[in-house]
């Protein structure tokens, strides 16, 4: 952007590094502004960051509603610890534009904080901003079916496994995971269990039965490849 973006920093933590907000304000494409400035500022070129109490998520809707009927157009990146799925949701239709979590790097927020700016939504896990999509399922855009095969997919399961478990086709199975790669930018397995954990799935844990009859389904299959 030819224009540095304003930032709005709301709710900033006492124990929050110093260095984050040092770090944004050295960075040639931003500048902090106060909250009185608002009512002036440009919001095609504004962005309030938000660091939520996942505690006090109350407040943080709250703040988020406040700033939306003031402005209607400033985009919001909220920055958190942990959320669930509902928390998301919850956050999203008060109008919250994007998310980044608090983990990332003072660097990783002046760059969510750009891409905002220049029209992208993000969920910011371990390495890339995930895409937020126009989809019918969850609030990062994915399908239920989708959804499902991440929770076995974080878990540990091969694509034949999740195919076993699903009753889907390998191929099908594959092309929902390279749906997932699209869609968060991230193929990692250690990328994919903390998405999961951000959604609010719950990881997929066999029990003993299902482990031996997945076993002894094995056993008997190996036992018919071998009687032809």
């Amino acid at each position: 952007m030819s224009t540095a973006v304003g930032v709005l920093i709301l709710d900033e933590p006492q124990d929050l590094s110093a260095t984050v907000r040092a770090t944004l304000e050295h960075m040639p494409e931003l500048h902090t502004i106060g909250e009185a400035d608002l009512e002036r500022a440009d919001t095609a070129s504004t962005v309030a960051l938000i660091f939520l109490d996942e505690i006090r998520l109350a407040d943080g809707i709250a703040r988020i509603v406040g700033l939306k009927e003031r402005q209607p157009n400033l985009r919001t990146l909220v920055v958190f610890g942990a959320l669930t799925a509902d928390d998301l949701r919850a956050l999203l239709a008060v109008g919250a534009d994007a998310f980044v979590a608090r983990s990332k790097s003072p660097r990783d927020l002046g760059a969510a904080l750009l891409a905002l700016a220049e029209g992208s939504d993000c969920l910011a896990p371990p390495e890339q901003p995930v895409t937020l999509s126009n989809e019918p399922a969850d609030s990062l855009g994915l399908t239920p079916r989708e959804a499902e095969v991440l929770r076995f997919l974080s878990s540990g399961f091969s694509n034949k496994e999740v195919a076993r478990r699903l009753a889907l086709s390998v191929r099908t199975v594959e092309t929902h995971r390279l749906n997932l790669r699209r869609k968060t930018q991230t193929g990692r397995l250690k990328d994919l269990v903390s998405l999961a954990r951000q959604l609010g799935l719950a990881p997929v844990v066999e029990s003993g039965e299902q482990v031996r009859r997945g076993t002894d389904s094995r056993t008997s299959n190996g036992d018919n490849q071998s009687r032809h």
